[in-house]
Formats: C-alpha cells, structure tokens, sequence
C-alpha cells in the first residue's frame, strides 16, 4: 500500500514514535520534499473489522475513510453477529453523556469481539487517553494529532505481542496534522472534510482541546477529491468540518474562494455546508449561494443563545442583532431557504429570563428547526467559574418548550411546499420499504413503497410534494412522468 507525503510528516511521525516505531513500513524519498511511504499490508489480508462511530459527521466521515482504507489493505468489514479481529471506535466528548456513551462503546466492542485488536481514537481518546487506555481489552489509543497515520500506527502496534493500551497522544498546542477525507459510508451523499479544530475557546466547550487549532488543507486538494467523488458517480458532498468557516489559517485561502472553486466541479449536483458559525456568514457567501449551481439553499447556523447576556458569557463572537441580519440576509435572497439553528439549554447564567429571551428571539424569527441539546458540564472549561447553575429538571423543562417550537417551525415549512415540484435525490431502501431523499431545500421526501425501485438510488428525479406523512417528518411525493 502506497502513501505519499512531505518530509516535515516523516519526521514529525519519527519524532513522536522513536524507538517504538517498528518496520513495517518503507520509506522511500522521491525528491527533496517528498517521500512514498509503503506498508506491509500482507498480515492483513483475509482479516475482518467492526466500527462504531459516535458525535457529529465530521467523525462519521472519518471514520468511513479509515475503513475504506482498510478495505483496500484487504480487511472485510465484519457482517452482523460476526466477531472482527479489528475493532475502531471513534469517539466524541461534547458532553458528559457522550463520554458515557464512549465508555459504553468500547466495552461493549470488546465484549462483542473478545480477540480483536481494538483503537480507540477521536475526542475523548484524546482528553482521556490514560482512562481509555485502562479500560480491558483497548490495545491502542490515538490523539487527534496521531489519527492522521492511524493506518501506520495500527500496522506498527499489530506486529507488537506484549502490552496493551499503547497510547500515542499530542498535547493540543502541537496538534498540527490533517486527516484528508472525503467518503460516504452507506449514505448516498458523501462528507468531505474541509477544515479541523477551533480557535474560539468558548466557555462551555472542549472541542479545541480535543482537536486543537483551526486547520485546513488547499483548496486544489480538496477540489481533486470533489472530482474523484464525481468519477464514482457521487452526486452530493457536504461540507464537514469543526469550524468551517475558518478556513484558511492554514493556507491563507478563504471559503468563498473554496466555494467558488468546488462549484466549478463538473459531475457533482449538489453542495451542503453542514455547519457555519454566523459572525463567519458573509455577505459574499450568502449571495453567491443565492445564485450559486450546485451550493444549495440550506443552511446550518449555530446560535447557542438568543440572549446577548448568555452569548457574553458563553464568549461567542455575535450578538443576537447579527444573528437574526443573517437569516433576514438569507430570506432576502432565498425565501425558501431551509435554516436549522443550534441552540444550548440551561447552561450557566441562563436565568429563567435569559431564556425567555432566547425563546422569543427564536419564536419570531423565520428558521426552520432548531437542534436542541442541554448544557453539559466540562472538566476544565472556564464555564465551571459562573455561577449562576440550571437544574437538571428546568433543562429538560426548556427543551422541551423549544423542540416543541422546532416541531411548529418544521411542519409549518413543510406544508409551504404541499403540491410544488421539487428535485428529490433519493436514498437505497430495503426492499419492499418507501424510499426517501431530500429537495434541494432539505425537505425529506417519502416515495411510498409502490413506486419505489432501486434504480431510483443516488438519481435525481423530479417529484410532486403531497401531504405530511403520519410522523410529520416528510412529505408523501409522487413521480412526475
């Protein structure tokens, strides 16, 4: 298995690995800047792995780019019920509750695969990586820095037979590497992996400490991976990343400028940016999306808090006021816009009055569904210093009033559009099951079992939006002929 890469990589991997790195690679250098690096890849051939991936799609991407290079290497992922010799957790620590999750995960893997070689990489193996390393049965744990070469460490860590819980981890500072990823999993729509890390320390918020500062590759990398999922036939890329529009510290690019040039790409229909922090939502990107071929009009903006006291002392960098120009901005110019919005309960400081704030801002503003999560605490985060404390009843209390003011906002989008047209990019189904897919506006769409066909996966194809489903999460749509 071939790999290419610059020097400064070789020695950076050299440097953290010293004398435990072992010979199951070969490097050869190419010219003064660049070497191939070949792995043995023969002790893998024939074996089997099992994935669990937990958190945002930022993860779910990687995770589905180490399996398919693990594929290539000869590793089967593992079928149901069946033991895996690999194992690969890949773990998320936003919250308190996705640590236990983790914790979980990797029992549970262990428990299932009782003789797999089992790595433990993402967020929480990096905050956590002397606990994760205890934990029976893990044999590798790797930082966020490290999961850039976990293929090398794995081949390095597999040739290995004594000890367990071997951890390589970078202290955030030096978190400096890129993992490049572009792939789809089992999904249809493929998530190509733009920027990582975050230079905004917010109070409440380990993510920089997990995944370090803001990163980027250049925008000719990333444009040679849209072009490659448009030879596999890949109609639609998300944009992933931890603060996307940030990108460019790395290169000295911009995003409208990454924009610009993915639009170009021939093949690929449709672009959606999962993520965009809004005091990063430019006027520029804004209109150019409006007019753009492929950048859809769908957008994802983190609010967090509708009160300008809570995003002070959360350290945001908006106020209330740019929050809702922006979506008047985006309704301007792209009237049925869908808009999800981020929104934090019960963190510190939140008084009862502070969220009524937050409830009305959002009450009367036009987005279309608001993704609710409450306030965790975070070992180390300077949030623990306010002290102004919600209880764990007034947070479920809270998020429950606002999912409730999701469900409104959501169907009463949806029903907008009953008896429009709208494109559809439709999803594989079992057989026998309604399909589904999404109109360049997200709305899920339900084409009922009858006129379902597997040939209908991964087309775009002109429907008619009838009614609500029974759940109200899509619309029944019929082909138009």
């Amino acid at each position: 298995m071939l790999k290419i890469g610059d020097f400064s990589t070789l020695i950076a991997f050299l440097a953290k690995n010293g004398k435990n790195h072992k010979k199951s690679a070969t490097f050869v250098p190419v010219n003064r800047n660049t070497f191939i690096y070949m792995i043995d890849t023969s002790a893998f051939q024939g074996k089997t792995a099992a994935y669990f991936t937990l958190g945002c799609k930022l993860n779910f991407s990687e995770t589905s780019t180490f399996g398919k290079i693990l594929q290539e290497m000869g590793v089967r992922t593992a079928q149901k019920g069946e033991e895996a010799d690999i194992c690969l957790i890949n773990t998320c620590s936003v919250t308190e509750v996705a640590d236990h999750k983790c914790r979980q995960a990797i029992h549970r893997m262990v428990r299932n695969h009782p003789k797999a070689f089992v790595v433990v990489t993402g967020c929480y193996a990096q905050l956590e990586a002397d606990e994760v390393a205890k934990i029976e049965g893990v044999d590798l744990v790797l930082g966020s820095d490290e999961k850039a070469n976990l293929i090398q460490y794995l081949s390095d860590a597999w040739t290995q037979t004594e000890g367990a819980g071997h951890v390589f981890r970078q202290k955030t500072k030096d978190i400096k590497s890129f993992a490049p990823s572009c792939s789809r999993g089992n999904r249809t729509r493929y998530f190509l992996k733009v920027q990582d890390g975050c230079d905004y320390f917010c109070t409440y918020c380990t993510i920089p400490y997990a995944r370090g500062f803001s990163r980027n590759p250049t925008i000719a990398s990333l444009v040679a991976q849209a072009e490659k999922t448009a030879e596999e036939g890949g109609k639609e890329i998300v944009l992933t990343g931890v603060n996307i529009g940030d990108f460019g510290k790395t290169t000295g690019e911009k995003f409208i400028d990454l924009v610009k040039a993915l639009d170009a790409v021939e093949g690929i229909s449709r672009y959606r940016i999962s993520s965009l922090e809004p005091d990063l939502l430019s006027d520029e990107l804004i209109a150019y999306c409006a007019e753009s071929r492929a950048f859809m009009p769908h957008f994802h903006i983190p609010l967090q808090s509708g009160s300008d006291t809570v995003l002070k002392l959360m350290h945001r960098h908006y106020d209330s006021q740019l929050f809702a120009d922006k979506i008047h901005q985006i309704k301007a110019v792209m009237p049925d816009a869908f808009i999800g919005v981020d929104v934090m309960v019960g963190c510190r400081g939140e008084t009862p009055e502070c969220f009524e704030e937050t409830y009305q801002f959002l009450n009367e503003l036009d987005v279309t569904q608001l993704h609710v999560f409450p306030y965790s605490e975070r070992p180390g985060t300077s949030a623990l210093s306010i002290p102004y404390i919600v209880s764990d009843k007034d947070k479920k209390l809270r998020s429950k009033r606002l999912l409730a003011l999701s469900d409104e906002k959501t169907v009463a989008f949806y029903q907008r559009h009953i008896g429009q047209e709208a494109e559809v990019l439709f999803e594989k189904a079992p057989r026998g099951k309604a399909m589904h897919g999404f109109t360049r506006n997200y709305i899920r769409v339900e084409l009922p079992a009858q006129q379902a066909n597997p040939q209908l996966d991964n087309q775009l194809v002109r429907v008619r939006l009838g009614e609500l489903t029974r759940d109200c999460q899509s619309l029944i749509s019929n082909i138009i002929i």
